[in-house]
Order: C-alpha cells, then structure tokens, then sequence
C-alpha cells in the first residue's frame, strides 16, 4: 500500500493507494497554517489515522509547495514559508519512523498524470499548475527529475519571451516572470490593465463564452503567451506530452488553441508534442505523493 500526502498552504491530504493504483482511502484537515510543529504532527496524525483505519502500514510519498536543497537539506522556495529552512523530511522521518519520500508538488502532479494519468505511456512529461501561482514538473521514463539544484521544472520564475508593454514585478524580486502573466491573478491583473472590470479569472472565462469582448481580448492575449512561454519548454526538453493542472486548466479552449499558436515558435517543422488536460484533476498531486514510491 502507498500513502500519499499532498502538504498544502491550506489543507493537509492523504490518500492511500493499491498496488495498481486503486483509491482506498482519502481523508483531508486543515494546515496548522504559521505553525511548523503542528503541521509536522497533523501529518504523522493523518497517516497513522489511515494506517489504522485499513489496518496495515504502507510507503509514504509527500508533496511540499517547495523543495528540498541539495547542499543544506532544508525546504527552500516554498509558499507556505513556516516549512522555509526546515529539516522537513528529517522531522517526518523521525515521527513516523521510517524512510519518507518528498517532492515538490508540482513533480507529484506530473508523476500522478505519467503513471496512470492522462500521459500514462509516454516517456517525457512535462506537468503544468496553472492556478494561484504557476508551477511545472519533470518526468521521464516514469520518474521525477529533481534536477543537480532541486528546480527542474520551474518555468514560473522565468522571464515571459516575446515582447510586453509592462513587465509586472514578481514576488521572487525579478520582473515578467512567467507566473506574473499566466497565474489566475495575473489573468485578472491585465485584464483590469486593458480597461477591464476587477475580475477573477473564472468570470473572465465565463463572460468571454457569453461573448463579452473585453474577456475574449483577454483570454486571446493569456493564450498566446502561454503558447510562447510552453514553446520554450518544449524547444529545451521535447516532451511527448504536456499536462496542465490547476484552476486555469479547466479553460478547455487552451488545450484546443495553444497548440496551434506555439508552433511558429518551436524549432521544429512539426509539433509532436501533445498538450492534454489532467486526468485526476485536484486530486493528482496527493497521487503522485503515493507514486514516489
């Protein structure tokens, strides 16, 4: 049996898993948000509370909103910033008393959509998060690449290519990253920037399907720049497939029309690369937790 647990900002997630992927259990709490300990105790709460209810131990695979260093071993580049500079796994480890896998839960989604997902099959994936925040993870051969500094996949914190009237500031402390644009928020920030309403981007997406010209111009403008900015992963790492998750992935016109509007920009006669949506939607993370092992 695998465990998997999906750490979130705002819910912790566990589900366990048969050997052939099988959903035997799911439970979720609320994150002690702001609090280390605590979180590290819901944790090893939830884990033996399923243990216990199925009557048997299994693996157990995390996915953090961030990433373990190489060089120190602590979490680093995560959201939910109590985990920051934190012996994470170590802490796990010892509660639970035995060998705990981590992943960034961006990787965790990629894995989930590789192994039995909606890129069951193909050897080269590339996982995508569009939601809050924009995030991507790395499979091949049906495991996760880490990468020699922990951040394969973060395509987020790159530079958006092609030309802008305005390079919004980034959290991180660059300007024009990807995830200033593509991020629900950064759909609604050029919205409002175009002369539009203050709107989430959800209304955006219904107003332009009821024929709202302000959010078709909108949503024309995030489909191009998603297509330059998945272009450049796909001219570095040609994967078979790229998986879109989070909430912007259930815009289905993206995975209808970013595929026409990245060819000019792929250093290929021809783009092989599939663009699909995710098969197990917001609960594919938590699998790919239980897939580490």
């Amino acid at each position: 049996m695998r465990l998997g647990v999906d750490l979130g900002g705002t819910k912790i997630e566990v589900v366990a898993l048969a050997d052939d992927g099988a959903e035997l259990l799911r439970r979720r709490v609320a994150t002690p948000q702001g609090d280390y300990a605590a979180t590290v105790a819901a944790v090893k709460a939830r884990v033996i509370a399923a243990e216990g209810e199925l009557g048997r131990q299994g693996s157990v695979g995390i996915g953090i909103p961030g990433a373990e260093s190489h060089v120190t071993g602590l979490v680093k580049n995560a959201n939910s910033t109590w985990l920051i500079g934190r012996p994470l796994r170590q802490d796990l480890q010892a509660a639970l008393a035995r060998e705990v896998r981590l992943a960034n839960d961006a990787n965790c989604f990629a894995l989930s959509e590789a192994t039995d997902g909606a890129a069951a099959g193909a050897e080269v994936v590339f996982g995508v998060i569009l939601g809050t925040g924009v995030g991507g993870g790395v499979v091949a051969h049906g495991r996760v690449l880490a990468g020699a500094n922990a951040i394969a996949g973060e395509w987020g914190h790159n530079r958006l290519p092609g030309d802008e009237a305005f390079w919004p500031p980034c959290y991180c402390g660059r300007a024009g990253c990807v995830e200033t644009f593509l991020s629900g928020p950064g759909m609604a920030r050029d919205h409002a920037a175009h002369g539009g309403a203050t709107l989430a981007a959800a209304e955006i997406a219904a107003r332009a399907a009821g024929g709202d010209a302000a959010c078709e111009a909108t949503l024309r403008r995030y489909e191009s720049r998603l297509a330059r900015a998945l272009a450049v992963v796909i001219n570095i790492l040609d994967p078979d497939a790229i998986v879109l998750g989070g909430g912007l992935s259930n815009l289905d016109r993206l995975h209808r029309s970013v595929p026409d509007l990245w060819s000019p920009h792929v250093f290929s006669d021809h783009v092989a690369t599939r663009l699909v949506k995710n098969r197990h939607g917001d609960s594919s993370g938590v699998r790919g937790a239980a897939w580490l092992w």
